[in-house]
């Protein structure tokens, strides 16, 4: 257990470190916060919480850096969170209220959270394996080309165009094909709908004779390829730009982009992120080692109430922790009520 005082210093070198980014002193200490007490006791205090490695002293003489177990500290024991002013919170709801589709919402999203927090921004695409499909719909584009259109039960509006080899698209073959298509998946979520789609290809050659099959096909296909995207976890990313803050990373910084640009490293890490009583999961540095980020700290919570979907941000472990999960919140509460709407 770390006494009381000596937590107090802690979060105060935290606080100091990452506002200033120089290694943090007794008389610094003193002279910017209200301890009531001589460096000197802050100093035992500091050599308590350097005995327990909480804070570690980067050279001889000179001030002490919080360790990823003094950030981990620092940020289970973060009582008070400052709150959102009124003028951030209506700037949230406006900019994400101006969406016009499910990718615009995400990529606001990580474009707000990214501002809002300097880091790099990452939010999952909500769940949708089962939502149903209310509409499907052909039309044809030309002789030879199909759109596919498919509507969703949350709104997400989704098309594909089908490249056919024959001038063979037109309206009253096109309007069996989706009749036939529709009845086996409307109203199916979305993974029946997509096996519903796999089966009507198995049989395409009594649906629509031999003639016809290929062409089928290649429409059946562009329908699986639709529901399949929306089967597939997909993430997106903001503020990439925020990692080349000169000694934030250092050597390190290729590794990081490269888990960056490799989403499934990142919805692994999502997906084991453990979150606390305040609905908020945090993994900082050598706890993110076996995804090759342990010089990184993650930050981030659930958007969906009855999905696992998240949103965060990514950073260095010198980064604002408690200003940033205020923001995390903050952005995820209206996206899950912008998209509650939506539905």
């Amino acid at each position: 257990m770390v006494p009381e005082r000596s937590l107090a210093v802690l979060h105060a070198i935290v606080s100091d470190y990452v506002a200033l980014n120089e290694p943090v002193g007794s008389k610094s200490i003193v002279e910017r916060h209200s301890f009531g007490v001589s460096a000197a006791t802050i100093r035992n205090d500091m050599a308590l919480l350097e005995d327990d490695e909480l804070i570690a002293q980067t050279h001889t003489s000179s001030g002490r850096v919080p360790t990823d177990k003094g950030y981990r500290l620092y940020v289970d024991t973060l009582a008070k969170l400052r709150p959102m002013t009124a003028a951030q919170r209506s700037a949230i709801e406006r900019f994400l209220g101006e969406s016009s589709d499910l990718d615009d919402v995400m990529a606001r999203t990580v474009r707000l959270l990214s501002q809002l927090t300097n880091q790099v921004a990452v939010v999952q695409y909500p769940s949708l394996r089962t939502v149903a499909v209310r509409h499907i719909d052909l039309v044809a584009l030309g002789e030879n080309r199909v759109l596919c259109v498919l509507i969703l039960g949350n709104g997400v509006v989704e098309q594909q165009t089908a490249m056919l080899p024959a001038e063979r698209a037109n309206e009253p073959w096109l309007t069996a094909v989706r009749e036939r298509i529709a009845a086996n998946i409307v109203g199916q979520d979305i993974d029946a709908a997509d096996r519903a789609v796999a089966e009507l290809a198995a049989t395409v050659h009594t649906l629509v004779g031999p003639a016809d099959a290929p062409l089928a096909e290649l429409v059946l296909g562009a329908v699986s390829q639709q529901l399949q995207a929306n089967r597939s976890d997909r993430i997106a990313v903001a503020g990439a730009a925020n990692l080349t803050r000169p000694g934030e990373f250092a050597g390190a910084l290729p590794t990081v982009l490269e888990a960056i640009e490799e989403q499934v490293t990142l919805l692994r890490l999502f997906g084991e992120l453990v979150q606390d009583e305040r609905d908020i999961a945090a993994s900082i540095g050598r706890e993110n080692e076996a995804y090759g980020l342990s010089d990184a700290s993650i930050i981030a919570t659930n958007y969906e109430q009855l999905g696992a979907s998240r949103l965060g941000v990514l950073g260095p472990l010198r980064m604002d922790y408690a200003g940033n999960i205020q923001a995390v919140r903050a952005v995820a509460r209206y996206l899950n009520k912008l998209l509650s709407e939506d539905r």
